[in-house]
């Protein structure tokens, strides 16, 4: 996905602005199993997925626990450091070879002082965020696993081919056992 679609689909701004945008965004690229962001640091950059697929961790008690998974067009970030400067807690891998597009958060908030128009791409980014979090935060509050699972197959069919079986079981809250019995339900 290039960048243009991926800032666009934050918010649309005029062409001069995201031109100053993008003239702040790199290109990199981290192989398959790369921890892009790490627990306990403040990161000072954000991600945007060109090419392949991430997760957000946390680890607990010898366990880690997914509760995010980001493919081409997503944003990679640790809010926590965004917003506030302070360590995040989550660890973020990548889950294949990834290209992404890589903005320096300091660099962001000068060119947030600077115009109005990515302030308010800002502004939106942080809210689409927000929004995606209280809806994750609610379907695994009051949604049973197999009603998570028919989610996760209608909105994201492409992360039950991409992602290992173990990472989905963790992000729908439940075992693998059970993950195969409700795949099998399904059949």
């Amino acid at each position: 996905m290039d960048i243009d679609s991926i800032l666009d689909k934050i918010y649309q701004i005029p062409e001069k602005s995201k031109k100053a945008l993008k003239e702040s965004v790199g290109s990199v690229s981290y192989p398959k199993g790369y921890i892009l962001l790490k627990a306990d640091k403040v990161e000072s950059n954000i991600y945007f997925i060109q090419k392949g697929i991430a997760r957000a961790y946390a680890s607990l008690e010898n366990t880690e626990i997914t509760f995010w998974f980001g493919k081409e067009g997503d944003t990679v970030i640790s809010m926590k450091s965004y917003v506030a400067d302070q360590k995040g807690y989550e660890n973020i891998e990548l889950l294949e070879k990834s290209d992404l597009y890589e903005l320096n958060t300091q660099r962001l908030r000068h060119l947030f002082d600077e115009d109005i128009h990515i302030a308010n791409w800002g502004r939106k980014f942080a809210e689409q965020e927000l929004v995606k979090t209280e809806e994750r935060l609610i379907s695994r509050q009051f949604r049973t696993a197999l009603e998570r699972y028919k989610e996760l197959m209608k909105h994201s069919p492409d992360l039950l081919q991409r992602v290992q079986l173990g990472h989905i079981a963790s992000y729908l809250g439940i075992t693998q056992v059970t993950l195969s019995r409700i795949r099998a339900e399904l059949r």
